[in-house]
């Protein structure tokens, strides 16, 4: 490539912000385009796992996530009356690898990206309806009229997204059959300790307690329902508050102690694995390409993962297509696995027979150490980068991430 490339990026979510941190650092020229008319975070708090810290710092990119939410400490799964099925690895695997889990509000970290993306423009109120992809690159069509060319797309727009809709046609979404309710609330309690994130595993349902800094937790709950039902919710705090009201005291404190209006409620959906990102000079990422349940906290985390192998693969590229076409190919197993194993995790987790229920418990209990360390590090052990030098793509001229970028002798990088 003779020149640094544009590449459009349809969606300000955490794929989206997370493509134009990453596309930047590597010299390329991201424009975002978000359909909504202002970044506003809509959801509650995530996990930001090892895996995706491991990727950015593998890149030379480093969000300081510990500065906007709270580092993973510990990790338990309980019953629903507060008996300790299992203590997690998670933050253990994070220690090894020196790379964190940081627990953080959904506005904290679209912050951070937009920090971390310095002058990337981002054009808002910009809904994508249509592209056309031409020898040069790809011309997007805005539902107001107006359009964009640029060298690539990269469609990062969600779950419904109108990229992945024109490249695969219509599609059916999964309903498991269960509704999440979250929500964020100030809270203290001496079952809470810092770091702390808790499961608490009954029938059918199933409530989560994480401290996620600043004197703040994020709970999130589910319960079984059919997905029309899990759709069309329209209860309240109360209905929250009586199906939980036989879990420890932290679970019902918290519930308590959270405004009505503060509760979003949110059915249970992914679509399945999708084998084609793309074609020519556009490709898909985070939850447009693999959206997931829940179960295993790792969408955000897959996403950013997307980010920085995208950003490799682009900056070693001898054209735009080629980058795009190794990116895909590199994500392609990883991300099945997860989509994979996050509903083989949330049909285990959301169990409603007393009998599936007590075998669940136990074979988590008494799972080998070795084996359940093994489980979790194929998830939270980013896999690397690719090679500098992709297969089909020797000799690209962009600007080297500035942590790898020669320095003069005698003074630190980026000097």
């Amino acid at each position: 490539m003779a020149r640094a490339p544009k590449i459009l990026v349809a969606g300000a979510g955490i794929g989206g912000l997370a493509a134009a941190v990453t596309l930047r650092h590597v010299g390329a020229r991201p424009h975002v385009f978000e359909r909504a008319p202002e970044l506003r975070a809509a959801g509650s708090g995530l996990g930001i796992l090892s895996n995706a810290s491991a990727a950015l710092r593998e890149l030379g990119v480093d969000l300081r996530l510990e500065r906007y939410g709270q580092e993973l400490r510990r990790f338990d799964i309980s019953t629903r009356r507060g008996r300790l099925l299992r203590r997690m690895p998670t933050p253990d695997i994070a220690a090894e690898t020196g790379a964190p889990s940081v627990l953080i509000h959904r506005a904290d970290l679209l912050r951070a990206l937009l920090d971390a993306a310095g002058d990337v423009p981002v054009t808002l109120g910009a809904q994508v309806s249509d592209f056309t992809a031409h020898p040069d690159g790809v011309e997007v069509r805005f539902a107001d009229g107006t359009t964009a060319e640029g060298d690539a797309l990269v469609g990062a727009d969600g779950l419904y997204s109108a990229v992945r809709r024109r490249i695969a046609g219509p599609e059916p979404i999964r309903e498991p059959g269960y509704i999440n309710w979250l929500a964020t609330v100030p809270f203290r309690h001496p079952a809470v300790p810092t770091g702390y994130c808790g499961h608490f595993w009954d029938r059918g349902r199933r409530f989560g307690l994480i401290d996620i800094g600043g004197g703040r937790v994020y709970w999130w709950a589910t319960h079984n329902r059919p997905p029309e039902a899990a759709r069309s919710w329209t209860g309240g705090r109360a209905e929250i508050e009586e199906l939980f009201r036989r879990f420890p005291e932290p679970v019902r404190s918290v519930i308590r102690r959270t405004p009505e209006e503060d509760v979003i409620s949110v059915p249970a959906r992914d679509r399945a694995f999708l084998d084609t990102w793309g074609d020519g000079p556009v490709t898909l990422l985070g939850d447009a390409a693999h959206p997931m349940l829940t179960s295993l906290g790792q969408g955000a985390a897959m996403a950013v993962e997307d980010s920085a192998v995208l950003a490799r693969c682009v900056a070693t590229a001898t054209d735009v297509t080629a980058g795009l076409r190794a990116y895909e190919r590199a994500r392609r197993e990883r991300t099945r696995l997860a989509v994979d194993a996050s509903w083989q995790a949330s049909r285990s987790e959301q169990e409603g027979g007393p009998l599936a229920c007590a075998l669940r418990n136990a074979r988590l209990r008494r799972a080998p150490e070795d084996v359940l360390r093994e489980q979790t590090r194929a998830l939270l052990v980013f896999p690397g980068l690719p090679p500098a030098r992709v297969p089909d793509a020797v000799g690209a001229s962009l600007p080297a991430p500035a942590a790898e970028r020669p320095h003069r002798c005698g003074q630190p990088p980026g000097h």
